[in-house]
């Protein structure tokens, strides 16, 4: 499998949001599988002829939507819809967890605030 990107340059959309964009949409769709290695930052911005800064920014924008994820010096890939979701939900229960303690509030406190509001959204 190859990656197939194409850059339009004379677009008024940005070259990293048109990167990002489809990049998303190949992943989505499956033509990028879970665990499609990506090319480096370096290696993709001189094929497809963009400044490294500009795939940085397409990256880093994919991997806080949970499209992709970086394994350090193993590369980045294309991560499972279920993975991302894992992440966020741990991302929003550390939020809520370090907001119910700065407000002061017991552990107990916090985890009743939090049942109501699942009671709430998925009744009981």
């Amino acid at each position: 499998m190859t990656l197939k990107i194409d850059i339009d340059t004379g677009s008024g959309i940005a070259p990293f949001e048109q990167l990002r964009s489809r990049i998303a949409e190949q992943a989505r769709t499956g033509a990028l599988p879970v665990g499609y290695r990506l090319p480096t930052v370096r290696g993709f911005a001189e094929e497809l002829g963009l400044a490294a800064n500009t795939v940085a920014k397409a990256y880093r924008a994919l991997e806080a939507d949970g499209v992709i994820e970086t394994r350090g010096r193993n590369g980045t890939f294309i991560a499972s819809a279920s993975d991302a979701a894992a992440r966020e939900l741990a991302t929003a229960a550390q939020g809520f967890a370090d907001r119910a303690r700065r407000l002061g509030v017991t552990r107990d406190a916090a985890r009743s605030a939090a049942e109501d509001a699942l009671r709430a959204v998925y009744g009981d």
